[in-house]
């Protein structure tokens, strides 16, 4: 099992009437743990997790970038932040 190193979300656009098709196709790729459709300027929101950025980048490419109906990708990958002292 690879180790995760890098989480991100990656918000989808797609034709008119091809969320679905696109849903079904970024939920069933390695490396995507959760995918919705929502409402709003994004039609697809998947959470990823990938072993270095450069995996994260070629899964996005050649996967989620190929969905069928996917316009545009854009990519937000999570950084950690510390709690303020109390």
């Amino acid at each position: 099992m690879e180790t995760v190193a890098v989480q991100a979300y990656v918000l989808v656009r797609t034709l008119p009437g091809q969320a679905a098709e696109a849903l079904a196709h970024i939920m069933s790729t390695p490396g995507v743990s959760s995918a919705h459709a929502v409402t709003g300027p994004t039609d697809i929101i998947a959470f990823v997790e990938a072993p270095s950025m450069d995996a994260l980048g070629r899964l996005i490419v050649s996967r989620i970038q190929q969905a069928p109906g996917v316009t545009r990708t854009t990519t937000c990958v999570v950084t950690p932040i510390e709690s303020p002292a109390r």
